[in-house]
């Protein structure tokens, strides 16, 4: 959703404002007697720690189109893997990039991207979204489904579109612009399409997620007009601005997704990563202090507008500038951002994929990221960053995954609430045992009554702690294991024989709602 749309971004952008453009796209003081650089680097109980798995041109995964099943499997759980030693616990998977599916029960063809022709089914056949859900809980890791809900192809090679493809079925629907087609957001049928194609994945699959980035209506491309009077015309009735009517025919989207969404499964999450500028005040007085791109007036995209309706659970910007950009500061553009969150979460866009950029000095700095991470978690409103990308984050440049690992995402984390989803936590495990064993530790418990709004436990957490230190369920760093299974067994294999250790485990719902602890049992291993 970012690099692949470089250079027709860079068109856009170097037109209105200079360096921060170039790119495709996204206080607490100390306390006195503390240490600046600890404080900043602890790292919370509860943050969102997400990554974008990009499919679109083989971005990030599968490496390249026609691997066979194993082969995807097999990176996919690398991939995973490596992102759970990192400390990540949330991947934004791209299965729909362009009206087509990396999922088995879709309306529309398998992805070219995935198999190397579109409509094309793995072989053996599997199922990419299924598999990765798995793989994701196995490791403590939510999957939120990524959409791209208006990009009908990524090129002008229409010859090759499946027969089943919707723009051959429909091709009403659609208008080409930049030389790719984009379903056309006026067309009532347009919109019913779209909630149906989501309402495949949410009614099939175990997601935690639905995800949507930054395209809307196409980004601008000097010279060229969308291609939309005509449905301006039979459908924009109360409109004088065609651009107000875009802006509608996006909420209204936007809307009948969120209700749909939470009235099939009430614990999906639904969030939406836009473009990291909604306006500008030189544009609008209650805009951010930038000079460059806008959501609203280049996309149609009232980004602000769904959260102050409550429409998204979280907004997702991609704030890929440096700090104290001159055209567009991360700083400024976050402080604007936690200042229109109207209680939902805000999670912030990180650019890992600009890291050693040869053109910006700043993300030459190895202290850029750093101070990013260092610079959100001073404000209570910010709940967590999402990397772009995922294969990034593999490379490690100038050693940014070690730091995550070593020292910002060194201790677990659990996703921060949403109690305006579920604010009922499950009741305590009941029948709490430690027994030293061959192995290690062994811990059992018994799966505790349902909580008063009758919703069955998803998963349990374990803490560990030294035989002569306080419990403390605030701290990560006595976070043993986090399960999203049902188990009710768990070996500590890392003891030490003569240590005596404590134990407490509690019960997490499906929106990680924690329940109290239970009581602590002790055990010395012999």
């Amino acid at each position: 959703m970012r690099i692949y749309r470089q250079a027709l971004f860079l068109i856009f952008t170097l037109i209105i404002v200079i360096e921060a453009r170039a790119q495709p796209i996204r206080s607490i003081d100390s306390l006195p007697g503390e240490d600046p650089l600890i404080k900043d680097t602890i790292a919370p109980k509860r943050e969102f720690r997400g990554v974008w798995i990009a499919t679109v041109e083989n971005i990030d995964w599968p490496s390249k189109p026609g691997l066979g099943t194993d082969e995807q499997k097999q990176e996919m759980v690398d991939r995973l893997t490596i992102h759970q030693r990192q400390g990540i616990n949330a991947v934004m998977f791209q299965i729909r990039p362009a009206a087509d599916a990396f999922y088995a029960k879709s309306r529309e063809p398998w992805s070219k991207w995935l198999t190397g022709k579109q409509g094309k089914a793995p072989d053996p056949a599997y199922d990419p979204l299924e598999f990765a859900i798995n793989e994701a809980h196995k490791r403590g890791m939510e999957l939120h489904a990524w959409f791209n809900p208006y990009r009908g192809t990524n090129d002008g090679k229409f010859s090759l579109l499946a027969p089943s493809h919707i723009t051959r079925i429909k091709p009403e629907w659609f208008f080409t612009y930049g030389g790719i087609k984009h379903f056309n957001p006026g067309i009532p049928e347009v919109r019913d399409y779209i909630v149906k194609v989501f309402l495949d994945v949410v009614d099939n699959y175990d997601i935690d997620g639905v995800h949507m980035d930054d395209y809307f209506y196409p980004y601008p491309i000097d010279g060229q007009h969308i291609n939309d009077a005509q449905t301006f015309a039979t459908y924009g009735d109360g409109y004088d601005d065609i651009k107000d009517w875009r802006r509608h025919n996006v909420d209204t989207l936007i809307k009948m997704l969120s209700d749909s969404i939470h009235k099939h499964k009430p614990h999906i999450k639904f969030g939406i990563s836009p473009f990291g500028i909604w306006a500008n005040t030189y544009q609008n007085s209650e805009g951010s202090e930038t000079h460059g791109g806008s959501s609203y007036y280049e996309t149609f995209a009232d980004s602000r507008k769904w959260v102050k309706e409550g429409w998204v659970d979280y907004i997702n910007p991609q704030l890929y500038w440096p700090i104290d950009n001159p055209s567009a500061a991360f700083n400024k553009l976050l402080d604007w951002w936690s200042d229109n969150t109207y209680g939902r979460h805000l999670y912030i866009g990180m650019a890992a994929y600009r890291i050693n950029e040869r053109k910006v000095n700043k993300f030459k700095n190895p202290a850029q990221m750093p101070d990013q991470i260092k610079y959100l978690r001073k404000n209570p409103r910010v709940q967590g960053s999402v990397y772009f990308s995922s294969k990034s984050l593999l490379n490690n440049p100038l050693g940014f995954s070690d730091s995550l690992k070593q020292t910002y995402y060194n201790h677990p984390s659990l996703p921060p609430v949403m109690l305006w989803l579920d604010s009922i936590p499950p009741n305590p495990p009941i029948n709490f045992t430690a027994t030293a064993g061959v192995k290690g530790v062994e811990l059992k418990w018994a799966t505790p009554p349902l909580a008063k709004d009758l919703e069955p436990v998803y998963g349990y957490v374990v803490y560990r702690f030294n035989g002569n230190e306080k419990v403390n369920l605030n701290d990560p760093k006595y976070i043993l294991h986090i399960q999203y299974n049902t188990s009710t067994f768990f070996i500590d294999a890392s003891v030490k024989k003569g240590k005596t250790y404590l134990y407490v485990v509690t019960a997490i719902d499906r929106l990680k709602n924690e329940s109290e602890p239970s009581p602590t049992v002790a055990a010395t291993p012999k």
